[in-house]
């Protein structure tokens, strides 16, 4: 998705560039330019938008999800470790706590 973010406004200009060869082939027909030509400039507006509505806040979204799940792995492997080594419940807690984010280890629940 981030490629395709940065595909797309190419992708649009090619159109555009598409869209002004059909103006230059037309321009014996004064009367149809103006059409053309806005036709033409529209690919780059869909190309640019298309980037920075669609492609790029998917991509972003992808990311954030990704690290997100990857850091709760992280997590999960850690204390299975801790666990498998036989460290002490209240030690494992407390190193798995040091590993959260402060502003999410205030909403841990204390499990006794």
């Amino acid at each position: 998705f981030t490629a395709m973010g940065g595909y797309a406004p190419t992708i649009g200009i090619i159109g555009t560039v598409i869209g002004l060869i059909h103006v230059l082939e037309n321009l014996n027909k004064p009367e149809t330019l103006g059409e053309l030509i806005a036709a033409a400039f529209v690919a780059t507006l869909w190309g640019v938008l298309s980037a920075n509505v669609f492609w790029l806040p998917m991509a972003a979204k992808i990311t954030r999800t990704s690290d997100l799940q990857a850091a709760q792995m992280n997590l999960l492997v850690e204390g299975i470790s801790e666990i498998q080594a036989g460290t002490s419940p209240r030690t494992v807690r407390q190193k798995l706590t040091s590993l959260v984010p402060p502003s999410e280890a205030a909403s841990l629940r204390v499990v006794s």
